[in-house]
C-alpha cells in the first residue's frame, strides 16, 4: 500500500480540494519528472523566489549553489522554504474565457532545508542531479573538485509536510455555454528533445553519446 502523508494545515489543497494528493508515489512520480524547482524564502521580511535545478534522493529532496548566494547562505542558517515543482501538461479550452483552464501536476514542500557537510552524501547529491537529468552522464564527465566542491553549498529538505495538485480531463464549461458555436478542447503540452549540438572546442573523433543522441525525458 502507498504511503500517506498526512497534510497539515499548511499543505491541506483547499481550493478545488479534490485535486490534492498525498501519498508519496505521487508526489515523487512529480518530483522525478520535474527538473526545476522555486524555493521561496524571507530575509529581513523581504521575500524572494529562486528558481534551481534539484534531485530526489529517497524521501527527502536536494537542491545546491553558489556557496556565496544570498539563498543558500541563509537556507542554510534554518530559514524555512517552500519549494514548489510544477508540470504544464496540457492547455484547456472552453467554450468560455473564464472556464479556460491548465492541465497541470504540482508539489509545494514546506520545512527547514539541512546544510549537508558529509563529503559522501554530498558527492551523491551532486551524482544525482546529473544523472536525474542525463543518465549515465556521472561515470563519462570529470567528477567535481575539491575547488569546485568548497564553492558549492548543497541544502536538504526532508519531505514530511508535503502534497500534490493535480488537474486533468477534458473542458469543464457551464451547461449552457456547451450549446455555443466555439471550438473547446484540450491541447497537450509537452518538453521534448532536439538534436544534440555539438560543442566547436569538441573533439570530432569523439562519438555522441546514446544517452544525448537518444535521449528522452524521464516520465
Amino acid at each position: 500500500m502507498t504511503e500517506t502523508i498526512p497534510p497539515t494545515e499548511r499543505t491541506r489543497v483547499v481550493r478545488e480540494a479534490h485535486r490534492g494528493a498525498y501519498d508519496r508515489e505521487t508526489i515523487y512520480k512529480i518530483l522525478d519528472e520535474g527538473y526545476v524547482c522555486h524555493i521561496g524564502f524571507a530575509v529581513d521580511s523581504q521575500p524572494y523566489v529562486i528558481p534551481t535545478l534539484f534531485a530526489r534522493v529517497g524521501d527527502a529532496i536536494y537542491f545546491h549553489g553558489s556557496a556565496a548566494s544570498r539563498m543558500l547562505r541563509n537556507v542554510s542558517e534554518g530559514i524555512s522554504v517552500c519549494v514548489t515543482v510544477t508540470l504544464t501538461d496540457g492547455f484547456v479550452l472552453a467554450r468560455s474565457v473564464f472556464n479556460h483552464s491548465m492541465n497541470y501536476r504540482s508539489v509545494v514542500a514546506l520545512g527547514k532545508a539541512a546544510l549537508v557537510d558529509a563529503p559522501e552524501e554530498r558527492l551523491a547529491a551532486l551524482r544525482a542531479f546529473t544523472e536525474k537529468i542525463i543518465p549515465g552522464r556521472w561515470n563519462d564527465a570529470r567528477r567535481p573538485n575539491e575547488k569546485e566542491l568548497k564553492a558549492t553549498s548543497i541544502l536538504r529538505l526532508p519531505l514530511t509536510e508535503v502534497s500534490a495538485k493535480i488537474r486533468s480531463g477534458p473542458v469543464e464549461d457551464d451547461a449552457p455555454d456547451y450549446a455555443l458555436p466555439v471550438w473547446a478542447g484540450v491541447i497537450p503540452l509537452t518538453l521534448t528533445a532536439g538534436a544534440p549540438i555539438r560543442d566547436e572546442k569538441c573533439d570530432a573523433s569523439i562519438p555522441t553519446p546514446a544517452y544525448a543522441a537518444q535521449y528522452k525525458r524521464r516520465a
